[in-house]
Formats: structure tokens, sequence, C-alpha cells
């Protein structure tokens, strides 16, 4: 059952260590095109118009708080959790760089050509189609093993100090920070709690789909 996968698969295109800077094509190519799955999942969710991910959320919160604007929050947000991979002992790689260029790019393109639905059914299939286009691309980069991004390194981190499955340690930090973003006035859409809640489950279906499919 893949709520109970504990571990990231290995394929034979998945590279032997995250610090490689040159990969073989086929890893490179998994790694860009789990990573433009996962951008167009980030910004079909923000066209749905149901709400933003729960790092936004969180970010929106402490702006609200503070005198920094939310792309300065986010970055200090990033900062500080790429700080909390030091002790769960997770390092850095060119999925870590690529994971920041090409999913802001991908929610670029989002939000310049893909137009919002109208009805709210449809806002809610997109919103639920975007945590699902999220999961399985964060499933194909991941197994890349190039270095996971901020919330994945700490989601990997966590897990493999909990030994809890994937599912649940991702579920358990998207609904911890939306709840603070919450708390402190950020605004939680549907959409906002599908991502909290689903993106566990979604992740771990995408891991478990690219052991099945692409090994």
């Amino acid at each position: 059952m893949f709520l109970s996968i504990k571990k990231i698969p290995k394929t034979n295109w998945s590279s032997e260590n995250p610090f490689n800077f040159k990969p073989k094509f086929s890893t490179f190519f998994f790694l860009c095109f789990g990573l433009t799955l996962f951008g167009l999942g980030e910004g079909l969710l923000i066209i749905s118009l149901k709400g933003a991910s729960p790092w936004s959320v969180l970010a929106q919160g402490i702006s609200l708080n503070v005198d920094y604007s939310i792309g300065i929050i986010t970055l200090i947000i990033s900062i500080v959790v790429l700080i909390l991979w030091i002790p769960l002992r997770q390092k850095p790689g060119m999925g870590t760089i690529f994971n920041a260029l090409i999913i802001a790019g991908m929610i670029d393109l989002c939000i310049n050509f893909v137009p919002s639905p109208e009805s709210y059914i449809s806002q809610i299939i997109l919103a639920i189609v975007a945590v699902l286009t999220v999961g399985l691309g964060g499933g194909i980069y991941l197994v890349a093993n190039l270095g996971p991004g901020a919330r994945d390194g700490l989601m990997i981190g966590l897990q493999q100090k909990t030994n809890l499955p994937i599912a649940a340690v991702r579920a358990f930090i998207e609904i911890s920070v939306v709840s603070a973003g919450w708390y402190l006035g950020g605004t939680v859409g549907v959409g906002t709690l599908m991502f909290a809640f689903g993106i566990g489950p979604a992740v771990a279906l995408g891991l478990f789909l690219v052991d099945k499919i692409f090994n």
C-alpha cells in the first residue's frame, strides 16, 4: 500500500550520490520533468482560486505581523528550513537549486497563460488535479536523488529520524505550517486544506507509481 512507503525508491536512473553535478542524461531528464510537474501543480492550485499552499499561508501570516513583504518572508522561511537540514543530516544538490528555478518558472507560466475556471465545481476539480500533479512531480524528482528542495529535504530528514511513513510525515508538516499561518492571520481556502491534508498521500502515491512504472 502506497501510504505505508517509508523510503524513496531507487531506480536504474537514480543518482547514487545526491551531491552529483554531472548526472547521466536520464537522471537529469527525470529531475527536470518531475520539477516541471511539481511547479505546474503549484501554479494550477493558485489559478484554481481555492487558496494558496500552506507555506504561502505561513509567509502571508508572518508578513502581517512584521514589516517585511511575503517574498522576503518566503526567502527567510526557506533559509530557516535549510538550517534545519543540519541536525537531520540532509545534503543539498543540483536538485535543490533547480527546484527553486523550475518551480518558480512554471508557477509564473501558469499564472500568465492558464485561465482560471469560472464555475465552483471546475475550480475544485482543478485544485484536486493540482495536488495530485504536485505529488506525482515530487515523486519523480525525489527518485532522481539529485538533492531535494527545502521542504522535501525536511520531510525526508524527519522521516529518517522517526521512521514514520512519508505520507504521515508530510501531512504533519503541511498541517502544522498551515495551522501556524492561519493563527497568524494568513488566508486559508478549500484548496489550501486540500493541499495540507492531501499532499502527503499524493507524494506517497507519486513515489509508488514511479517505482512501478518508471523503474
